[in-house]
């Protein structure tokens, strides 16, 4: 197995990760870790629907995803790795998932949360994950769609932090 992307998406799956990012990062496999998407039924048939038939889709629990990815089961899969949160991810690896590179895509506001650019907003919990994932060797960056420039999130940060 091999992740070929690790991005925080809250909208998980859909036409801007099945348009771009799928084809971009050759994918054969979507693996959606969010505890919410893996208890719904309903969430489940919705995104797997929404995939085409020639990618997998697995949507796991957060503590069954260390497991799933190490099984030979996704052994030679191209693997996109989708977390809703900043908890989802770092949950993720906390089971021992280690990815290089963490793509913030979306990370909607919220009450509480500050807008650090059109698609993210971030709070005081987020960024203390973040920074747990960037201390522990995670490189993250946010990049909408593979044609934009990535941009540290440490940039988008910085005036957040005085």
């Amino acid at each position: 197995m091999s992740i070929v992307l690790a991005r925080i998406d809250n909208r998980l799956i859909h036409g801007q990760v099945l348009e771009a990012w799928v084809p971009h990062v050759k994918a054969e496999c979507i693996v959606v870790a969010n505890n919410r998407v893996a208890g719904s039924s309903l969430q489940k048939v919705l995104m797997e629907a929404a995939v085409p038939r020639t990618i997998r889709v697995v949507i796991a629990p957060i503590e069954q995803v260390g497991e799933l990815l190490a099984s030979r089961e996704l052994d030679s899969k191209r693997v996109l790795l989708l977390m809703e949160s900043s908890e989802d991810a770092q949950g993720v690896f906390d089971t021992g998932v280690r990815f290089p590179t963490l793509n913030l895509g979306n990370m909607h506001a919220a009450a509480g949360k500050e807008r650090v650019s059109c698609t993210i907003a971030l709070d005081d919990l987020d960024i203390e994950h973040l920074s747990a994932l960037e201390k522990s060797g995670v490189r993250i960056v946010s990049q909408c769609i593979p044609k934009d420039k990535e941009v540290g999130w440490k940039k988008l940060v910085r005036h957040l932090r005085g």
